[in-house]
């Protein structure tokens, strides 16, 4: 368990989901699709408390996307859906910074998403922690004001189906980060600000957004 514990350090991959929620979708007046939309972080995306999101040079919209992150426990390839939360070695709270002005109208998904600090994450929450992760409040405050809400009951395709379809494509490795998508009202931040959030009653996080 410790390696999990440290996760930024072992894991090897961290695997976004895009638009994830019916709530985004509604909002966003997107269509479902029929698979999940997908993107990857380099590990060198991470960040922790104390740690500042640096908005990197030439960049100007930067969203912020509250997320729960399923962090993988062991080993698994082409699991089913019905074994796929004995994969799951525990959770934490993660933020997918994007940068909208690198992907709209014709731009890079990677350099929107995989962008050095991109993706802030939480303390390692043990597994016995989330009772049901299908049941988690998301929020996040920018500045004191609340952004973000949402309940991982919403979610489009739901932690078991992710990690069995994952699994098809991707070896799965312990200390491996799922991020699942965020609810509605993303919202831009600047140098200056700061993003307060969490998974209510669980754990929360603070960080300051700087640039370069």
């Amino acid at each position: 368990m410790g390696s999990l514990e440290n996760f930024v350090q072992s894991g090897k991959k961290c695997i976004g989901i895009a638009a994830n929620y019916h709530c985004f979708l509604k909002a966003n007046n997107r269509p479902k699709s029929d698979v999940p939309d997908l993107f990857l972080k380099p590990t060198t995306s991470y960040i922790t408390e104390g740690q500042k999101i640096v908005i990197p040079k030439g960049f100007t919209t930067i969203n912020e996307e509250i997320e729960l992150g399923v962090i993988i426990g062991k080993t698994c390839k082409h699991v089913s859906e019905q074994e796929a939360f004995d994969y799951v070695g525990g959770y934490c709270a993660a933020l997918d910074m994007t940068a909208i002005c690198q992907i709209k109208p014709k731009g890079s998904w990677t350099l929107g998403k995989a962008f050095d600090t991109s993706c802030p994450v939480s303390k390692f929450i043990p597994k016995t922690k989330v009772s049901d992760p299908h049941n988690v409040e998301l929020w996040l405050n920018i500045n004191g004001k609340e952004q973000q809400r949402g309940n991982t009951r919403d979610l489009v395709f739901k932690i078991p189906y992710l990690i069995s379809y994952l699994s098809r494509y991707f070896t799965l490795e312990p200390g491996d980060l799922i991020i699942t998508g965020t609810p509605a009202r993303v919202g831009a931040v600047k140098k200056g600000d700061i993003i307060e959030a969490g998974l209510e009653g669980i754990i929360s996080f603070r960080f300051e957004v700087d640039a370069e």
